[in-house]
């Protein structure tokens, strides 16, 4: 099944090649008629007569081709030839090759009504058809085996690409079904003291403070860590209970215990520590203290 899918794909290829085998026969015909001629080797041989023992040959290579195809076909392969791959086709080429003679001899031997006998088989058909046949056969395998080790291993190169596509694809519809499901906000802040590191949950930190490249985190426990980050880049990390109130701070609202309108606008957090409000984030710490 899988040859015949082959063949309809590859018309153009399998017609050339057909084209090569009528071209070679044709000349191979012509050849050993020229010889027959030149030598008088046989006054009763015609071309066409010649032509139907050559094509018989040439039949029985591409039948035995076949095994080349689909010894290549069920075998797992890679686009660079290995070692093992060229050790295994040398020797499947060479057992073609010498069942391709072993036939023809026979058939000729049976062909010519001669005698079949072992001595006669090995002595002159045998000897006689691996000279004349053997070369040609060889180069034939090759190409074919070449041919066909490149059109498999592009095939299967072709299957992974077609796998990874799919696998994209559905990555891609996953992310998109869960992406707004999932909360990608970090629950700690992973603080380098030293050589230490400190793991601080972020519903201990009581509010972040701006120090020149780093940050100073404030916890409940009246601790502060430096931390190297800025609060540009740390605030999209945290939970939305934390607010930008100020280019300076960003505040756990969770930790408010009052807003004190003054002068200057400010948030009194629950250990008694007062936190500006800047006008522009006065709005937003409004907003959501109206709908906390």
């Amino acid at each position: 099944m899988y040859l015949l899918n082959y063949i309809k794909t590859h018309k153009r290829i399998l017609l050339l090649i057909v084209s090569v085998l009528l071209l070679t026969i044709t000349f191979e015909t012509s050849q050993q008629l020229y010889y027959i001629k030149r030598f008088n080797l046989g006054g009763d041989a015609t071309f066409f007569i010649l032509l139907k023992s050559q094509a018989f040959r040439w039949f029985v290579w591409v039948v035995l081709s076949a095994v080349i195809f689909y010894y290549i076909q069920s075998t797992k392969i890679k686009k660079d030839l290995t070692l093992s791959h060229v050790l295994k086709y040398a020797g499947l080429i060479l057992s073609l090759v010498i069942l391709n003679v072993i036939i023809i001899s026979i058939s000729q031997m049976l062909t010519y009504d001669d005698t079949f006998a072992i001595s006669n088989l090995t002595n002159e058909y045998l000897p006689f058809f691996m000279f004349q046949k053997a070369p040609m056969y060889t180069l034939g395998y090759i190409a074919i085996t070449i041919i066909m080790h490149l059109y498999f291993a592009n095939e299967q190169l072709q299957i992974k690409v077609q796998n990874l596509s799919e696998l994209k694809l559905t990555n891609a519809r996953l992310y998109a079904q869960l992406k707004d499901k999932v909360d990608d906000r970090t629950t700690v802040l992973n603080i380098k003291i030293g050589n230490k590191r400190k793991i601080i949950p972020v519903n201990e930190v009581l509010w972040i403070e701006a120090d020149d490249y780093c940050v100073k985190v404030h916890t409940v426990d009246k601790n502060c860590y430096t931390m190297r980050s800025s609060l540009k880049a740390l605030l999209p990390k945290l939970d939305t209970n934390f607010l930008r109130v100020h280019r300076k701070a960003i505040a756990n609202m969770t930790m408010i215990k009052e807003l004190s309108m003054s002068n200057t606008p400010n948030l009194i957090l629950n250990d008694n520590t007062e936190i500006p409000i800047s006008k522009s984030h006065l709005k937003t710490v409004k907003d959501f203290l109206s709908d906390y």
